[in-house]
């Protein structure tokens, strides 16, 4: 195996293995902090050792235990070897296991941890992208339009609180579940989205691994909150959204717009669960409960994966839930999104005069200036549109987002 071979198989076991070390490490030593440094420690000692003796037969296995050893090192440096040392050793070892609580899952327990309510929210949602999606620390700070040493300021905070709170390591009992779901939905979210369009310019533009992993704990959490509906809308969302992964990405490397997807390659599988999960919260809603916002989400995707070609597109239906949601949810990228739908049914200048409004809350948002550039493009104003296709290239995310822009920038006459 060649070291480029090496290299790329170390990214891949990277991005299976992290969240799992990380958890592991948290249920032994009971700090976020000891298990996100031994993990990182242990990757970089994969980097130094790999290339020259060949990868283990259990990469995972290897990273565990070398983190585990770098932890308790780590403890001896900071001479806290008696208490927390023992303890783990003990906890580990010695000790019966915790109970489970609602469910056994590490990577879930995870989540609980850096969701905990003490927490602002988005301190949360940055605290977990790092912990349990492995992504790095400039990745989070661009999702958050933050500065990276600002990001990690929080992050380093957050570990603190938790730390000195005695927040504990486990999936809360039954009764409080319902509390705190909402936020470990938001965070589910944005790793599924993260993994959905990665923002990383070096980076895979699809990351399969965190779609994968955001759908299987979201169908965890679907089990301990079967009655949930904001729950299963958020499992219809991703299954809905993961189906047509295959048809996201050209040949050439290119992003591939909704309209311009091959729905011949869409996951039938997928998207006939997502629909009956959408169903399922429909009627739901006829019986007197309200959907939510993952819900209504989660619809719009079901009008536009029932199309049979993009022409077909039940486009007033579409608008009606994005008013739905404007209801719930009256962000400006709600305004964004729905401003799509009103150019396909009153055409592209009253789509542009509702985005042109949102100017000033989305000055620095790619989207905001690919869809103005389309809509400009579709009247014919191609200056106009040109510029506005130099902005969202210039703050895209990643390769392939580029590389679609400037194809429809350079198409322009």
């Amino acid at each position: 195996m060649s070291s480029a071979d090496v290299r790329e198989a170390i990214a891949r076991v990277h991005r299976a293995e992290w969240t799992r070390v990380v958890a592991a490490l948290t249920r032994r030593f009971g700090d976020l902090d000891i298990a996100e440094e031994a993990a990182a420690e242990a990757f970089a000692t994969a980097v130094e050792r790999w290339p020259a003796d060949g990868l283990p037969p259990n990469p995972g296995a290897w990273l565990t235990t070398t983190a585990n050893r770098k932890a308790i090192d780590r403890i001896r440096r900071e001479n806290k070897r008696d208490d927390k040392q023992k303890e783990a050793r003990a906890r580990h070892d010695d000790d019966p296991p915790e109970p489970d609580g609602a469910v056994g899952d590490d990577r879930l327990r995870l989540i609980f941890t850096c969701c905990h309510p003490a927490l602002a929210l988005q301190t949360r949602v940055a605290l977990t992208l790092r912990m349990v999606a492995g992504l790095t620390m400039p990745e989070i700070a661009r999702a958050f339009l933050m500065q990276e040493s600002a990001m990690g300021q929080r992050i380093t905070r957050a570990k603190a609180k938790i730390k000195a709170a005695r927040i504990p390591y486990r999936v809360p009992s039954a009764e409080d579940l319902p509390a705190r779901v909402s936020g470990v939905l938001t965070v589910l979210f944005l790793v599924f989205n993260e993994g959905y369009l990665a923002t990383g310019p070096d980076t895979d533009p699809v990351r399969h691994d965190l779609t994968a992993e955001a759908i299987r704990l979201t169908r965890l959490i679907r089990a301990l909150l079967p009655e949930d509906g904001e729950v299963t809308g958020m499992l219809a969302l991703m299954l809905l959204t993961e189906a047509r992964r295959s048809a996201r990405i050209s040949a050439d490397g290119e992003l591939v717009a909704l309209g311009e997807q091959d729905r011949g390659a869409w996951d039938t599988v997928l998207i006939a669960e997502g629909h009956r999960l959408v169903r399922e919260r429909l009627a739901a809603a006829a019986a007197g409960t309200p959907p939510g916002r993952y819900q209504i989400l989660a619809a719009i995707n079901a009008v536009h994966t029932s199309a049979r070609d993009v022409g077909d597109t039940d486009w007033s239906q579409v608008l009606a839930l994005y008013d739905q949601l404007a209801h719930l949810d009256p962000s400006p990228i709600v305004a964004l999104n729905r401003a799509i739908a009103v150019a396909e049914i009153d055409g592209p200048q009253v789509a542009l005069a509702t985005v042109d409004r949102l100017d000033g809350q989305l000055a620095g948002y790619h989207a905001y200036h690919a869809t103005r550039a389309d809509l400009l493009r579709r009247l014919g104003r191609s200056r106009q549109s040109r510029a506005a296709y130099d902005r969202a290239i210039e703050l895209a995310g990643n390769t392939a987002e580029t590389a679609a822009l400037t194809r429809r920038r350079d198409q322009l006459g």
